[in-house]
């Protein structure tokens, strides 16, 4: 038998399933990339709309490549930071979002107006589930980057609390706008007001621990 360093076959299996997972990670990035770019293409470029019937080719590959675009998204960063109900939560706010900026009809009135305001809590929904669901794993990482203490750094309902917020203020400036009162002032006003909230979440929970 031919002698081998201790350590070295160790070292050598161990990197080949990182730099594999890397490549999978690349690779599942870039196909992301790449069905975002072909949904938002469709969608900027009117290629399909309400007035399309419900089996057109076009209205067809505008759902598969919203669908993958999400899953693609939404599933590798849950498995990556256990955060359960991430790959839901994204792609269906994903696709609610898309379907309704491509087929439901804009509101052309203000938020307390009747025919009007479903269409504005549709979109608040909307916008609420799709930015909470990009903010939590970025929020879940920098924590891990932030705090020192273990508890902190891997607490995943602290990153989903913090997302939410995120979603909250999006959702709010969905109605600001609804009300035709939105304006850079009250969007940084009412990103301060939960930023304290935040901050005093923390702080109470930092005394009881």
């Amino acid at each position: 038998m031919t002698p081998t360093m201790p350590g070295v076959s160790d070292s050598i299996t161990d990197r080949a399933p990182v730099a594999q997972s890397r490549r999978v990670v690349v690779l599942l990035a870039i196909l992301a990339g790449l069905c975002w770019a072909g949904t938002l293409t469709l969608l900027l470029w009117g290629l399909v709309d309400r007035q399309q019937s419900y089996a057109a080719p076009e209205r067809l590959l505008y759902y598969g490549l919203a669908l993958l675009a999400a899953l693609l998204t939404f599933v590798p960063a849950e498995r990556q930071f256990g955060l359960t109900g991430l790959a839901f939560e994204g792609t269906f706010g994903s696709i609610l979002l898309l379907y309704t900026l491509a087929f439901v009809p804009p509101p052309t009135g203000w938020l307390l107006s009747p025919p009007d305001t479903p269409i504005y809590a549709l979109m608040a929904v909307a916008v609420f589930l799709f930015v909470s669901s990009l903010a939590m794993p970025l929020l879940y990482a920098l924590g891990q980057r932030l705090f020192r203490q273990r508890a902190r750094r891997y607490d995943a309902r602290r990153a989903r609390r913090q997302a939410y917020e995120v979603g909250t203020l999006a959702a709010m400036a969905v109605g600001l706008a609804g009300l035709r009162v939105l304006t850079p002032v009250a969007v940084v006003l009412l990103a301060l007001i939960i930023a304290v909230a935040e901050l005093l979440f923390l702080s109470f929970a930092e005394t009881d621990s």
